[in-house]
């Protein structure tokens, strides 16, 4: 299965410890992306300690950073359910002199849709598909990457059926959004997934 991401651009938050497994302590911290546009993606970061040196790596420090995308289920309090959490899991770090003028964000990844794709349109016409992908590691784990087609993209989409094995293009992205929590509490949220440039059913042979 393939899982990989390259992203670059700059240190937007200070290291926070994450969690411990086996004596490996990991950190986590957030990386801003430009994009085009003009705007930018902020996107979570889980890095080891074995990889990184944290005294060199302040906010505003310019990097490129290669790994996979991992998921895993956070318990909210409030909501009283459990939660998809994205983050860029690390596997290589590299720090730049300045921030890349055109900024790296390219995602490869195959799995398997594991839930129908939401097929839409908006009000301005516009087509969009939500797929959930699950991606295999090891150890008997997957990741379930949250995903956005546009276009023909979509309509492709949106005719695949669960359990299709599906290669994926595109770039993870952050998007705000507000969800009502009671009548009078809005509260700001932040959702990562990835934007798709191309998709393509694997067939059996």
């Amino acid at each position: 299965m393939e899982n990989n991401i390259e992203i670059g651009g700059v240190i937007k938050s200070e290291f926070e410890f994450s969690h411990e497994i086996y004596g490996e302590g990991f950190w986590r911290f957030d990386v801003e992306i430009g994009r085009l546009s003009g705007q930018s993606d902020i996107l979570p970061v889980t890095v080891s300690e074995r990889i990184v040196e944290r005294e060199r790596m302040q906010v505003g420090q310019a990097v490129t950073i290669k790994g996979q995308i991992r998921s895993y289920n956070n318990y909210v309090e409030a909501e009283r359910k459990n939660r998809l959490v994205l983050t860029v899991f690390a596997r290589d770090i590299e720090l730049q002199a300045e921030a890349p003028t055109t900024s790296p964000n390219e995602v490869d990844l195959e799995g398997y849709l594991c839930k129908p794709a939401i097929y839409r349109t908006t009000p301005f016409g516009r087509e969009i598909a939500d797929l959930l992908v699950a991606v295999n590691r090891s150890y008997n784990k997957s990741d379930y990457i949250p995903c956005i087609a546009w276009g023909r993209n979509a309509r492709y989409a949106g005719k695949l059926q669960v359990g299709d094995n599906i290669r994926l293009w595109g770039r993870m992205q952050s998007r705000q959004y507000q969800k009502k929590m009671d009548e009078l509490t809005v509260v700001e949220k932040t959702a990562y997934e990835v934007s798709l440039s191309k998709i393509e059913k694997i067939e059996i042979t």
